[in-house]
């Protein structure tokens, strides 16, 4: 029961792990820093560990898909992102192909339930 448990644990993380890079991309016209990130995204039912979302957001600022800048005015220094014109050009991209996924899996998922 215990592998069984920790496959489907393990297959549920791989699952979500290929939709956050879309998840967090779709937040960030607007600039945002980490914990306000994680925030807005459960406020809309994506649960995203800190420890998953920094790297991540560093992977895309590395990859030129956001840009950060550090604001120093308020009662602590906060690192804020936002996509960059390349990260909107990707986000869009993936989004149409998110969207075509979808519908495809749909299909497939609603196949045998006629």
């Amino acid at each position: 029961m215990g592998e069984e448990k920790d496959l489907r644990s393990s297959l549920l993380m791989e699952l979500r792990r290929g939709t956050l890079v879309l998840s967090v991309l779709s937040q960030m016209e607007e600039p945002k820093y980490g914990y306000s990130l994680v925030q807005s995204l459960e406020e809309k039912g994506i649960d995203i560990d800190p420890n998953t979302l920094y790297p991540l957001l560093r992977r895309l600022e590395k990859q030129g898909l956001l840009k950060s800048q550090w604001e120093t005015g308020g009662s602590k220094p906060r690192k804020y992102y936002h996509r960059t014109d390349y990260g909107t050009q990707i986000y869009e991209e993936l989004k149409v192909q998110w969207e075509e996924l979808s519908e495809s899996m749909g299909k497939l998922l609603r196949e045998g339930k006629t």
